[in-house]
């Protein structure tokens, strides 16, 4: 068994400013995913410039950051809503869904789409890889926070995690890790792979949902649900997964249209 750390949340306190490991996450992910889409627009063929990344990166914080906390009050929040109607706004208290922040970034994308002349697909297929930078270190965070354990566990691996009770330390699944490593690590290198050289419209964004959407199916069957909702049914389905499934089968709906429509991408000037 590991003991959990128990690492400060605060990174940096100066008087009554107080900066979170959390918020830092964010900026390191944000900031590796502008680096990692520069460089592909850089490489030859490529029809996006410097300047359009950053653009687009504007536009994908505010998605992220809105859809994010819009959606967890909606899928997860609901009850710390009905006890206070200002929960919404306590952002300080934490609480962002990936659900919801996908739904954000796909409203900013169009959004971006539109207004720069490109098509919405070869928006999502050239950023398709870079949510699993930002989910790698938004994992991080929650694993500095403490928080989105495992259920208890006896593997060789576990986190000795602090009773919230008072209680003597409960081994669990350090889950936000295996989500760190699955739904980050392994999401973004395949990805990234798969893009390194054309590929039909949408096939990008296809592959991102089903790799994300098998990733955390996967490990919610290990993860503690959430407190104010518990499971869905069977004592086992949680709302982690009922999100996902949308996603897995969107996921291989576009794979498919993908490769039988062979549409080619517009983010390529020229064969490579």
């Amino acid at each position: 068994m590991l003991r959990y750390p128990e690492i400060n949340p605060i990174a940096l306190s100066v008087g009554p400013l107080r900066v979170h490991w959390y918020g830092v996450m964010y900026l390191i992910g944000f900031g590796a995913a502008w680096w990692l889409a520069r460089l592909r627009a850089a490489q030859p063929g490529s029809s996006w410039k410097a300047a359009d990344v950053d653009d687009f990166l504007f536009y994908a914080m505010l998605g992220v950051i809105l859809g994010g906390r819009i959606g967890y009050v909606l899928f997860y929040g609901l009850p710390l809503w009905r006890g206070d109607w200002l929960y919404p706004l306590k952002i300080w208290e934490g609480g962002m869904s990936f659900h919801g922040g996908l739904l954000g970034v796909g409203v900013a994308t169009a959004l971006f789409a539109r207004l720069h002349g490109r098509h919405i697909g070869d928006v999502f297929d050239f950023t398709a890889p870079l949510p699993g930078v930002g989910l790698f270190f938004g994992r991080i965070g929650n694993f500095i926070n403490g928080e989105l354990w495992g259920r208890p566990t006896d593997v060789p691996w576990a986190m000795l995690v602090p009773d919230p009770n008072g209680g003597p330390a409960i081994a669990r699944h350090p889950s936000q890790l295996y989500e760190a490593s699955l739904e980050g690590l392994v999401l973004f290198t395949v990805v990234w792979i798969y893009t390194r050289r054309p590929r039909p419209r949408y096939a990008a964004v296809g592959l991102f949902l089903i790799c994300y959407a098998v990733a955390r199916i996967t490990v919610e069957f290990v993860r503690e649900p959430d407190a104010q909702i518990g499971y869905l049914a069977a004592g086992w389905f949680t709302m982690g997964q009922l999100l996902s499934l949308p996603m897995l089968l969107g996921g291989l709906g576009l794979m498919l249209y993908a490769y039988r429509a062979g549409t080619a991408s517009g983010n390529f000037t020229a064969a490579r």
